[in-house]
């Protein structure tokens, strides 16, 4: 009977599973993975670049990738959206939503578009640029400059709905001109032109997209 009890005091406590402590450190193999990726596929281009070059770069295994990504579309897909974030702990999209229901001066609304536009454009476009350039030679890459081209058009009309439903457009400008010109002025395609091909300061870029909304729909 003590020899029982004895026993059966032996026996340790199972200790707690720590979840937070897995968590952390899958999110910080995303944060790596995502890095190395983003700094290769711009560097070397996306059919050069491969998912154990990544690997590497990141000190994780080729299995995490896949597990995590599902390959290279995936991670491309995974850097924009990340991108679309912007750099401030609240994403962009949310802070931008946020400040338009507020504001009551449409001008106020766009200048910080404008603003919006030098946090997310650089750590977007070339992204988007990349998925331009590769969808000329493979088809998930065609794919997904498909939907991010439609999310841009979807977010834009989102935009345009809202200026145009409280009275803050000119008169006559339509819901898909407003749409359209929003549209024209996030495009990547700007961003190439202005930033990186002609060196204009992102201060400078944000007053231009800024100066053309209002020009062309106030």
């Amino acid at each position: 009977m003590c020899t029982m009890d004895r026993a059966a005091g032996d026996v340790k406590p199972r200790r707690r599973y720590d979840s937070t402590g897995r968590r952390r450190r899958a999110e910080q193999a995303r944060v790596a993975i995502l890095d190395a990726a983003r700094t290769m596929f711009l560097a070397d281009g996306y059919a050069r670049t491969t998912i154990a070059g990544i690997a590497g770069e990141a000190n994780v295994s080729v299995e995490t990738i896949f597990k995590a990504f599902g390959g290279k579309a995936g991670l491309v897909r995974a850097i924009w959206e990340r991108g679309l974030e912007g750099a401030g702990p609240v994403p962009a999209e949310q802070r931008s939503d946020a400040m338009r229901t507020s504001a009551t001066d449409p001008r106020t609304i766009i200048d910080t578009w404008g603003r919006f536009t030098t946090e997310v454009a650089p750590l977007s476009a070339p992204i988007l640029l990349l998925v331009r350039t590769a969808a000329a030679v493979d088809a998930e890459m065609e794919a997904l400059l498909e939907e991010t081209s439609r999310a841009r058009l979807a977010r834009m009309e989102v935009n345009a709905r809202d200026l145009l439903d409280r009275g803050m457009l000119r008169a006559g400008v339509t819901l898909d001109e407003a749409r359209d010109v929003l549209w024209t002025y996030s495009a990547p395609e700007l961003y190439e032109l202005l930033v990186l091909r002609r060196d204009w300061p992102l201060e400078r870029y944000g007053r231009f997209v800024a100066d053309g909304i209002k020009a062309g729909l106030l």
